[in-house]
């Protein structure tokens, strides 16, 4: 069935229902892994969070992170996993520590910028990875490391991490790192290389995690502040200041001690990115990334944020269900783990009795009449089809039998009532005692 390292995970994020209820949680986005130091990212039409996963164990007392995985929506309210498209053994120089990274996209290539552990000069260092997608595959671009501690002596084993890359409308590229003391470059054209002195910024109140973007002609930076880690930011009339403080964004969040933060506008909304430690077994070493919307102050100021359970209320799209939708799609869900094979890629796995998916604002049309799932397993169950809630219609059942083994995929086919318009889907599993079956993949007919 599953390896080790699934069975630990499922330990650790399985939880009772009565954690979050029938809340209408959304916060946060991700309940199949944990999850932190996000970046966005919009690209055509998708908006793209790149985020570290948290592996520790549960008692674990540091961080354990050795892949990034990629999470992207159109909506704002259904996310897919995307899998682990980056590791740290995808830098042949890198010992371990995926720790926070951004993707841009320039000039037809996606570059991932991201923090390791150097194997041989020792330190944090900064790498970067390139792709034609901006879910890869990626490939180091440089294979060595653009920024190494014996660039910056002196300043401790933490100092060179965190990068964000911001390329102005003159096409100059900057990119901003550090902990303790902000720094920054001009990247040359080929956003690997630079040329000149490694300058540091004047940031009151600086601790680690930057953010560099223009918003209405003025550049504004955001950074993490020391522990426990507010959210904060500068504003300048150019992309290297001088910066002048503004004021804070966040407050420390629930059970976690670090923030850190991404700021972006997509389909004419502001979305602030941020993790906390709130899920079943959450806290320093195993933290979640979440989304609240925002509106910019009339004067162009960034409003102190609350952070919320609901998140996003109102997404800005509809998910249509007669195009494969994959399993790992989702707006909630309880009990379940996005499981990684390099057949088929993400699938959905520790499916046990009463775990369920739910998927908003599925837009059925004119009416739907049959419904289609990809399983795998050697045992049996089922999976309840319903609109509104974990009791609401059921539209009909789709009955699961043995495929030979749960890594052996099968096309199951169940009748529903027929359905029109726009509903929350929830798939609701049923069956006996232990797990019931994996599921990659489905749709309506």
């Amino acid at each position: 069935m599953r390896n080790i390292s699934i069975l630990i995970a499922f330990l650790a994020l399985s939880s009772q229902s009565l954690f979050f209820g029938m809340m209408k949680a959304q916060n946060p986005i991700v309940q199949t892994n944990y999850t932190a130091d996000a970046a966005s990212l919009v690209h055509n039409g998708r908006f793209y969070i790149y985020a570290g996963r948290d592996q520790a164990s549960p008692t674990g007392k540091w961080f354990n992170m050795r892949e990034w995985r990629v999470y992207s929506s159109t909506d704002m309210v259904n996310w897919t996993d995307h899998g682990p498209v980056l590791k740290v053994t995808d830098f042949k120089w890198a010992s371990g520590d995926a720790w926070a990274s951004q993707c841009i996209y320039h000039k037809g290539k996606f570059y991932w910028y991201v923090s390791v552990s150097h194997r041989e000069k020792g330190g944090k260092a900064i790498g970067v990875a390139v792709s034609d997608s901006p879910t890869g595959p990626f490939v180091d671009a440089k294979g060595s490391a653009i920024i190494t501690t014996d660039m910056t002596p002196n300043q401790g084993d933490f100092d060179d991490i965190d990068p964000t890359v911001f390329v102005d409308d003159d096409e100059q590229a900057y990119m901003y790192w550090g902990n303790g003391k902000c720094k920054y470059v001009k990247l040359d054209d080929d956003m690997i290389h630079f040329s000149g002195e490694i300058q540091y910024a004047n940031v009151p109140k600086f601790g680690e995690a930057p953010w560099l973007q223009k918003i209405n002609g003025k550049y504004y930076l955001s950074y993490s502040s020391s522990l426990p880690s507010t959210i904060e930011y500068c504003t300048g009339n150019s992309p290297i200041g001088p910066w002048e403080y503004q004021g804070r964004i966040l407050n420390p969040v629930d059970n976690c001690q670090t923030s850190h933060q991404a700021i972006t506008e997509f389909k004419e909304k502001w979305y602030f990115v941020y993790h906390n430690g709130i899920l079943p077994g959450g806290n320093s070493f195993h933290r979640s990334v979440c989304v609240e919307a925002f509106d910019l102050n009339p004067d162009g100021t960034i409003p102190l944020l609350s952070t919320t359970k609901e998140g996003i209320k109102t997404g800005v799209g509809k998910l249509n269900p007669f195009e494969r939708v994959e399993a790992e799609t989702m707006a909630w869900s309880e009990g379940l783990v996005a499981a990684d094979d390099k057949n088929i890629g993400v699938y959905i796995s520790n499916i046990n009795n009463g775990d369920y998916i739910k998927i908003r604002a599925v837009d059925f049309e004119k009416g739907a009449k049959k419904f289609v799932a990809q399983v795998g397993t050697s045992s049996k169950g089922s999976i309840e089809i319903r609109l509104g809630g974990l009791d609401g219609k059921l539209l009909g059942v789709c009955e699961v039998n043995s495929t030979g083994g749960f890594d052996k995929w099968s096309t199951n086919i169940a009748k529903v009532k027929k359905v029109k318009g726009v509903h929350d889907l929830y798939l609701v599993f049923k069956g006996g005692e232990g797990e019931l079956f994996n599921l990659d993949w489905w749709r309506f007919e």
